[in-house]
């Protein structure tokens, strides 16, 4: 029997062989050491972050999430849903909250669900896998599974604005969340503070208006430079992904010569864990974490 166990939404970006399937596979990986079973939901669908607000109305982009928590509750009844995607679970925490707060959109979603054969009931809390970490099991008790600690490197933690806001992180600062802060100390690496860390990475903008996405991501960037910042770490796929591989057109935008990795913190768990690069997907990144692949030979 596994320590905890939880219902899983892996969503698109996360999935196997999608764009931050490294994302995935370190977070497996980390559940591993952890002894958490995912219980992934049979036949999930996309929350439509990307396209929920696109003009294609309300109850649709609502309805979406809902599916996901209906076949949740209809699957793997008794856990809470857990998702690692920041856009997943905002997506999915905001069609609770309003679920769960008006009768009359409870009752048109449930009316699309009939369809399908499935309903909503809202028995489900929706949550972030940093949550799962933070308040299911502490920074504390995380710390006593480092067997190789991430001495010697600094990181800035990226949180991101998805999983700020409206919601946050229970107990966390809006302007200063720190969970990240302490996670990368609780591995034994040292966190830098700098002025950055809740600031949009312009995600929404990145083909539309490059120009100001790109700004966004150069100040997020040099700010963490600034403080001393040797590699990023982030909860949210969508900044990691445009902080990592937007840097090449920042360089050429602005003349600046940046070359930092920006990775997820379970990648940095799972190396202090005592896993291997290979369970780290450390191959996944474009811009090498060397300094992660030296710990984990090791």
């Amino acid at each position: 029997m596994a320590k905890k166990t939880y219902s899983f939404y892996p969503g698109c970006s996360s999935q196997t062989k999608a764009s931050s399937d490294n994302y995935l596979k370190s977070t497996n990986s980390m559940c591993k050491y952890l002894d958490i079973e995912l219980k992934e939901i049979p036949d999930w669908n996309c929350c439509g972050a990307s396209i929920g607000y696109a003009e294609g109305g309300e109850l649709p982009r609502i309805t979406l999430s809902a599916r996901n928590i209906a076949l949740s509750e209809k699957h793997n009844p008794g856990m809470d849903l857990v998702a690692t995607c920041a856009a997943c679970w905002l997506s999915t925490r905001e069609a609770k909250e309003r679920l769960d707060h008006s009768t009359q959109m409870k009752t048109d979603a449930n009316e699309a669900l009939k369809e399908a054969g499935l309903a909503y009931e809202g028995k489900q809390n929706a949550r972030h896998m940093a949550e799962v970490l933070v308040e299911d099991f502490g920074f504390d008790e995380l710390k006593k599974g480092v067997k190789k600690p991430l001495q010697g490197i600094k990181f800035a933690g990226y949180v991101g604005c998805q999983t700020n806001r409206p919601f946050g992180i229970a107990g966390e600062s809006f302007e200063n969340p720190l969970y990240l802060d302490n996670l990368v100390e609780a591995m034994g690496g040292e966190a830098v503070s700098y002025d950055q860390k809740v600031t949009c990475c312009g995600g929404a903008l990145a083909f539309s208006e490059p120009e100001k996405s790109q700004k966004q991501i150069k100040d997020i960037i040099e700010s963490a430079y600034d403080h001393g910042a040797e590699m990023i770490v982030t909860p949210c796929p969508l900044c990691q992904a445009n902080v990592e591989i937007y840097q090449g057109e920042v360089n050429k935008r602005f003349g600046t010569k940046f070359n930092i990795p920006v990775m997820y913190y379970s990648q940095l768990i799972t190396i202090a864990y005592g896993g291997t690069a290979q369970e780290a997907a450390l191959d996944g990144q474009l811009v090498r974490a060397t300094k992660l692949e030296e710990i984990a030979r090791k």
